[in-house]
């Protein structure tokens, strides 16, 4: 098919689905109903299904009071038992794919059930959609006439007992659909390498052949891939290589830190980018309006979303509410059901409203990536957002970064501990150190509080890293490439700890 009528024609199937949107749009709590409604129907003959009775509940009054919030800790030996073959445990139809989560640092892994359903209902959809909701706003778009250049993890799939585990990228790409794959660059087969250093030139070797419209992957890898681009082509931006290059769509991480290198390497104002908000457990929320920072919430992808205040989050008064009760500018930890037998699973995300007419959110962290040691509550948000606005001001560009609290001791009163390796340095780093402090202070009355007077927290101690400080930390543990991210925020020191080991 000529390339040209491909493009026409994926442009007016992808925008028929926008009439679909906006029905969950017109009518949210509905939909957000009739979702619940059915999980409950197809998986009432499940071994959890008749443990909570799923046949008799009627309304999400009865689900809330009959079927108990969970963390990943509580429903591991579901997983572990489906992962060794047993089946209708959770999920009535078979499963056999296992996202291990790279979201957490920790030794031990997160696999995370996906389902048929949710590959084609949630996963694939939101792509789909992604691109509708792009083209509708860019009618002028020659998206279908070049490749997107997708960047995901650097791991294959592995079998154990007859299940496969992997990135959840590695496993998107092998279900990946006809028409996904024909659109897309690097092949199937240099996407699934496993090691990053030897896929990088893999990469860069299948894509500059290629024309590229579009970019997709975490704002910290892309920039690794578009700089040794660069590099190992000689060229001045991206569009000397890419002259037809329209968006990159992002997620996984803030994108603040990194918008200003972006705009260097790609000089244009028509340039769009667009981001989106998915995870192992499922596709959430799109960007679904040009030069926007805020996400629409998808509400027909077998996801039932529930909200816990952060405040409330893992105490006694916890307790989730649903979507048609959630207020604007509260933090709020997410709680989901989804078609992969997930009931009530807090996955450990915060978001806020921004808009209840339609739902719309900002991501703002994790819930336990932030730091409260000494009652500040510095979420990611407020760090990402301070650091922009810093970087603007002493024209420094920042690479990585990781905080740590440094705690109390004796009399010594506590502070937090920053590590970042800068891109471009700034010229006076207590100057630097200064206007962070302040930055922190005006988005965040908690931390202003602790610091006014010294009276629990004293300024901020920076430590400037060295280079590839992080992406060094990184490999040594094994977590080069695509999905994996440096832990931000943490109430611990044992990341800071080893970074300072290794800054040398």
């Amino acid at each position: 098919m000529p390339i040209p009528l491909f493009n026409s024609i994926a442009s007016w199937l992808l925008k028929k689905r926008y009439h679909q949107i906006e029905l969950f749009l017109k009518y949210p709590e509905e939909v957000q109903e009739e979702v619940l409604k059915q999980l409950l129907e197809i998986a009432e003959d499940t071994e959890i299904g008749k443990k909570f009775g799923f046949e008799s509940i009627t309304n999400y009054d009865a689900f809330n009071e009959r079927v108990p919030i969970v963390s990943y800790e509580q429903i591991e030996p579901d997983i572990e038992r489906t992962r060794r073959g047993e089946q209708n445990v959770f999920w009535p139809t078979s499963i056999k794919w296992f996202a291990k989560s790279s979201g957490t640092t920790n030794a031990k892994s997160k696999f995370i059930p996906v389902s048929s359903e949710a590959l084609e209902d949630c996963h694939y959809k939101s792509g789909k959609d992604l691109l509708c909701l792009y083209l509708n706003n860019n009618e002028n778009s020659q998206l279908f006439t070049g490749k997107s250049l997708r960047l995901g993890g650097s791991k294959q799939l592995y079998e154990q007992n007859g299940s496969f585990f992997g990135d959840l990228s590695a496993i998107l790409i092998d279900n990946m659909p006809l028409w996904a794959e024909f659109s897309s660059t690097p092949s199937n087969k240099v996407s699934l390498m496993s090691e990053w250093e030897s896929k990088l030139k893999a990469i860069i070797h299948e894509s500059t052949q290629e024309n590229v419209t579009s970019l997709a992957g975490v704002p910290s890898w892309m920039l690794v891939l578009m700089n040794n681009v660069l590099e190992e082509t000689g060229k001045g931006n991206l569009f000397e290589v890419w002259e037809n290059l329209e968006v990159y769509f992002h997620g996984g991480v803030s994108f603040n830190p990194y918008m200003e290198q972006y705009k260097n390497l790609l000089p244009s104002k028509s340039f769009q980018y667009y981001e989106i908000y998915n995870a192992s457990e499922g596709f959430f929320a799109i960007q679904d309006r040009n030069n926007s920072k805020e996400l629409l919430l998808m509400l027909d992808y077998g996801i039932f979303y529930e909200f816990i205040p952060v405040e409330n989050c893992g105490t006694a008064n916890e307790k989730a509410i649903p979507l048609w009760q959630v207020k604007r500018n509260v933090n709020y930890a997410i709680v989901i059901t989804t078609n992969s037998g997930l009931w009530r699973y807090k996955i450990g995300d915060t978001v806020r409203f921004t808009s209840l007419s339609p739902f719309r959110i900002k991501v703002t962290g994790r819930t336990k990536h932030h730091i409260n040691v000494f009652g500040e509550e510095l979420i990611i948000e407020n760090a990402e957002d301070a650091l922009k606005n810093v970087c603007k001001k002493t024209n420094t560009e920042i690479k990585d970064y990781t905080v740590a609290p440094i705690f109390m001791s004796g009399k010594e009163k506590g502070a937090h501990e920053w590590i970042i390796e800068f891109r471009k340095s700034p010229k006076e780093l207590k100057y630097f150190t200064e206007l962070l402090d302040n930055a922190l202070k005006s988005l965040n009355s908690d931390y202003e509080a602790k610091r006014y007077n010294n009276i629990t927290l004293k300024m901020p101690v920076i430590h400037v890293a060295r280079e590839n400080l992080f992406y060094d930390w990184l490999k040594a543990n094994d977590k080069l490439g695509g999905q994996h991210k440096i832990p931000r925020l943490s109430n611990k020191r044992d990341y800071i700890e080893e970074l300072l080991q290794i800054n040398k």
